[in-house]
């Protein structure tokens, strides 16, 4: 990660000059009412928080060039696609990131569906902005969002989200609590995505080590998900590619594994870098989570940051 960079700021009318974070509202399609915070640092990283969609990550540029995949589904919710409630997400899938969980992940099973109740959840945005004054000057937004069902299980996500002004990198914090009456697991998978140009040629690396690639655009057949654990007190997954670098670093006390997954037939073109906080069993259902009380909580953090 490089230093940040600064900004003669004497020089401008205001400081949004060289960086902001905006607040959108998209208003086409089945995009309307999407609420977005376009963030630019100033230092050739702009991505998009949908505020609407978890507070997820919609789209992320490397100096204008757009690194995060982006699907015909747009920035749409999954209530707007076909009625498929264990494909929800299917219906709504895209951007540089999708949350899933918290009360299951990756196939349907037990009633619950692909990649559990949470993905696409609208957040209420608490604050957003950009903050000079601090010792590293930031760009910020924070929001929670609400996953219960009554009867069911119950989640709150707080979420915020920081990026160095004039900075090539973005920190993720999230914090998962169970609320209602009934224990939960807490389970999580962050499904990062990744399209055009940087599926081709590119490399996948989890701590120095290759796990696939240089691979080749088109391909045949989609590709399933490998399940790699990390080694390290703290994992770094890179994508070495063309267009950039990009890279992921967590904490694997709460994340220890990493899933893979592409799918680069013509037409389709994405990649996913995957943390997550279970493995899965030989039968291909997860592994074991734990059941946590009331009001219990989960901590999950991810830095990442690009390149040339």
């Amino acid at each position: 990660m490089r230093k940040p960079a600064t900004f003669p700021r004497h020089l401008a009318a205001d400081p949004r000059q060289f960086a902001s974070v905006r607040r959108i509202i998209l208003a086409e399609g089945q995009e309307a009412g999407i609420e977005t915070l376009a963030f630019s640092t100033g230092g050739g990283l702009d991505f998009w928080v949908t505020v609407g969609r978890l507070m997820d990550i919609a789209t992320l540029s490397w100096r204008g060039v757009q690194l995060g995949w982006q699907s015909p589904a747009g920035l749409r919710r999954p209530d707007t696609g076909p009625a498929d409630r264990e494909r929800r997400f299917s219906n709504a899938f895209g951007g540089f990131l999708n949350t899933t969980g918290f009360d299951h992940i990756r196939q349907p099973a037990d009633g619950r569906p692909l990649h559990g109740s949470a993905p696409f959840t609208p957040a209420r945005l608490i604050a957003y902005g950009e903050d000079w004054d601090a010792a590293v000057p930031m760009l910020f937004c924070e929001g929670e969002a609400i996953c219960w069902a009554h009867g069911g299980l119950g989640y709150r996500l707080h979420r915020r989200i920081e990026a160095p002004i004039g900075g090539n990198s973005l920190s993720l914090r999230d914090r998962v609590t169970v609320i209602g009456a009934e224990p939960a697991p807490i389970m999580a998978l962050y499904h990062f995505n990744l399209g055009y140009p940087m599926i081709e040629g590119s490399t996948i690396e989890l701590d120095g080590e290759r796990l696939a690639g240089p691979l080749s655009a088109p391909e045949h057949a989609m590709v399933p998900a490998s399940l790699h654990p990390a080694t390290s007190a703290q994992a770094s997954c890179s994508v070495h590619g063309k267009a950039a670098t990009v890279a992921f670093h967590w904490n694997t006390v709460e994340l220890p594994w990493l899933q893979l997954w592409r799918d680069l037939r013509a037409g389709a073109g994405v990649m996913s870098i995957e943390p997550c906080s279970i493995g899965r069993c030989d039968d291909g259902r997860n592994a074991p989570s734990p059941l946590l009380e009331p009001g219990s909580s989960r901590v999950f953090a991810i830095d990442v940051d690009v390149a040339d």
